[in-house]
């Protein structure tokens, strides 16, 4: 059966940690050797396409990557045509898109696997590359204490459902209207489920006060606060996320040896002061490259390894 990611809870908690296995494989099998991944870009990627492509090659294959003007989801062509003219060519599909209903309609369309490199509602290699972060710097998951501050957005979503997949406690530091609608906190409660027996510690909170969230926290999380394609809302967002920003007066309430993490890119002076986000607390370099490790474990699983 053919399998998709759109979102992290696509898989299994056991799965996920499989996931991340394949991801740290120092040898990868050349399981694209002679076939091609296409790469859709409807919005604009640094990261994403640069991890992705270089995944791809990693793997013994070849991307081809298409940006909005070149493809037309749903108005030169349809989101399902352009999915069943990609697979015609390649063993994998991804997708960068707006509207998440766009991947959920093309990986309905065709039998090889569609990734979700980001949609306004999720962002699970972004996750991917998360967990590999922590791991890397803390050397665990289970039981690791985050603290995310501002947007409940794509990356927040992801997050916290890999979080809470893995055993991690999470707090959610929003304005009031900015956090997580009753339905994320019940798919979170049921990722949580999953998770490694008597590893899931507190589950997952929800505070108005980023203090009250960073508190002891092993992990500090922010992003912007407005993500791309919401750029006309970003003064307004100032004023409601004002006493929000992750700086050092807030670093300094998580736990002593406590790591600061951002998906970038960044607004230095915003959402995170540039004396945190360049301090010896910050991976966020680290959590970057760990893209193309996402990426490459990602596929190897969708294309069967280890399955």
């Amino acid at each position: 059966m053919t399998r998709h990611l759109l979102e992290v809870d696509d898989l299994t908690p056991a799965e996920l940690v499989r996931v991340l296995a394949l991801a740290r494989r120092p040898d990868p099998p050349a399981v694209l050797a002679g076939r091609g991944v296409g790469l859709v870009f409807e919005k604009p990627s640094t990261r994403t396409r640069h991890s992705t492509e270089l995944a791809v090659v990693q793997l013994g294959g070849h991307p081809v990557s298409s940006q909005a003007a070149e493809v037309g989801l749903d108005t030169r062509e349809s989101a399902e045509d352009v999915a069943r003219t990609l697979a015609c060519y390649h063993a994998a599909i991804g997708a960068r898109v707006y509207e998440h209903a766009k991947v959920e309609r093309m990986a309905a369309a065709v039998d090889v696997p569609v990734v979700n490199l980001l949609s306004e509602d999720s962002h699970p290699l972004q996750a991917l590359a998360d967990l590999l972060t922590v791991e890397d710097a803390l050397g665990r998951l289970a039981g690791v204490r985050l603290a995310y501050v501002g947007d409940f957005n794509n990356v927040a979503r992801s997050l916290g459902l890999a979080a809470a997949m893995t055993g991690m406690e999470v707090a959610f530091g929003c304005p009031a209207g900015f956090g997580p609608a009753p339905a994320d906190l019940d798919r979170m409660a049921f990722a949580l489920e999953g998770a490694p027996p008597g590893a899931a510690g507190e589950g997952v909170a929800v505070t108005h006060r980023p203090a009250d969230a960073v508190e002891g926290a092993d992990v500090v999380y922010t992003d912007v606060w407005a993500s791309m394609g919401h750029e006309a809302e970003a003064e307004q967002r100032r004023r409601s996320f004002e006493g929000f920003t992750v700086d050092d007066g807030l670093v300094r309430l998580a736990s002593r040896d406590a790591i600061v993490l951002h998906d970038l890119p960044a607004h230095r002076g915003e959402e995170i002061t540039a004396s945190v986000l360049d301090s010896h607390r910050s991976r966020v370099w680290l959590q970057a490259a760990n893209r193309m490790s996402a990426a490459r474990g990602a596929l190897l699983f969708l294309l069967g390894e280890g399955r």
